[in-house]
Formats: structure tokens, C-alpha cells, sequence
């Protein structure tokens, strides 16, 4: 009953609730326990789903095509660039927010779908840090591929997911199912303090990007070591 209670899915995790108080002899007007128990099931079986909605999203590919993928294209440039207008859909002005070519769409190869969404929740609900860190990644010494960056984070975010680090931080984090929103909330967070990170590392230049990623990624995973960890922008 109980190696089966962490791979039942939210509609069964009520009877397996009172299966494993049943086996283990508890009263089942032990309410302090139910609940507990209750939200803990709700949790584990909450990331699996989580994970499977992420990695559902990075295996759509961004496609030129789609209305819906386009609408979040332009939404992204006119949330970092309000006072300039996107002059075509395929343009060198794409380069202005960090992408490396005149159309973005293959830089989402990677990630898929999910490195435009985390992209656009960024600019969205943090509009003044995310066009504060556009700028700052425009430094003439310091600076790096905001875009680019971006895409990379959403990668670490993912593999950090994937692996189980982000348990902690979760199940703190949200007193039952987490969701997708949780995620990109985590996203926003490493966006956040990898430009801090950048800028009081002063690389030598953008060439040592993977080198400073990789020290950036080990810190975030000592970070997610504490059993007391949240790690969001938000109180």
C-alpha cells in the first residue's frame, strides 16, 4: 500500500489515503494525520504531472506557422521593447534582445515551446527586471545574449526538474499539486540571479559562458540541498 501510495494520480490519492490508515492502524478521525498525508500524496503525485506537462511543452516545436506561437513572439518583443516597433518578422532587429539570427524561431530548437513561454512569463510578470536586465546585458564589457541566455535557463530550469532537485523547493513551496506556473516561477528566479551572478563574476568574456553557467548551475544545486529551501522572487 505504501510503495504504491507515491504513483497513485490525484483523483485515487483520497482512497489511498485511507488504505494506508486502514493498514497502519490509524483512527480515521485522526484529521491531523489525513490531512497531512493527504497533501504529501498530492505532492508527489503533483510533480510527476508537472514534469510531464513541462516536458510535454518543450517537445513542441516552435513553428512559424502557428498563430498562437507567433502572437507569443511578437508579445515578447513588445513587452522588452515598448518604445520600438518590430519593423518585420524576420529581422536583424531580433539581435536588440539577444537572439542570434533574423528569425528567433531556431533558437528554440532545444527547448521547444517552453523557452518562448518562460521567455514571455518573465517579461510578462517582471516586466521592469526583465527590460532592466535587457539592458544590462547590453554592457559593452559584461554583456551576453539575452534571449539566448534565456533558453539556456529554461534548459537548466528543465534538467533540474527532470532529476528531482526541484522536490525541496517545491513541496515548500506549494501545500499541495504544483503547476506550471510554479515552474516558471523557479525560472524567473534563476533568470534573475544568474545576472547578478554574470555581472559579480565579471567574465572575461561572453567565450567563458559555459564555464560561468556550470559554476552558476552548482550553486543553484547547493541552493535546492537545504530542506528549508524556496527559491522565488516573490515574499
Amino acid at each position: 500500500v505504501l510503495r504504491n501510495a507515491v504513483h497513485v494520480e490525484e483523483a485515487e490519492v483520497e482512497k489511498c489515503v485511507r488504505d494506508v490508515m486502514k493498514e497502519k492502524k490509524i483512527e480515521q478521525k485522526d484529521t491531523r494525520f489525513k490531512t497531512n498525508l493527504h497533501i504529501s500524496l498530492l505532492q508527489i503525485s503533483g510533480y510527476k504531472k508537472l514534469y510531464l506537462d513541462v516536458e510535454n511543452l518543450r517537445k513542441v516545436p516552435y513553428d512559424s506557422e502557428n498563430e498562437e506561437h507567433e502572437e507569443q513572439l511578437i508579445e515578447l518583443w513588445n513587452l522588452l521593447m515598448p518604445h520600438e516597433n518590430l519593423k518585420a518578422r524576420i529581422s536583424k532587429q531580433w539581435c536588440d534582445i539577444g537572439f542570434q539570427g533574423d528569425d528567433p524561431k531556431t533558437d528554440f530548437r532545444g527547448m521547444g515551446l517552453l523557452g518562448l513561454v518562460n521567455l514571455v512569463y518573465f517579461s510578462k510578470h517582471y516586466t521592469n527586471e526583465a527590460r532592466q536586465i535587457l539592458s544590462r546585458s547590453n554592457h559593452p564589457k559584461l554583456g551576453y545574449s539575452y534571449a539566448i541566455v534565456g533558453i539556456n535557463l529554461t534548459e537548466m530550469a528543465y534538467s533540474l526538474l527532470k532529476n528531482g532537485a526541484l522536490k525541496g523547493h517545491l513541496y515548500n513551496m506549494v501545500s499541495g499539486l504544483p503547476r506550471m506556473e510554479h515552474f516558471h516561477q523557479f525560472y524567473c528566479y534563476l533568470v534573475y540571479e544568474f545576472d547578478k551572478f554574470w555581472f559579480e563574476e565579471e567574465p572575461e568574456s561572453i567565450m567563458h559562458f559555459n564555464q560561468y553557467r556550470e559554476k552558476f548551475h552548482e550553486k543553484i544545486k547547493g541552493l535546492l540541498l537545504d530542506c528549508n529551501v524556496v527559491l522565488t522572487l516573490q515574499d
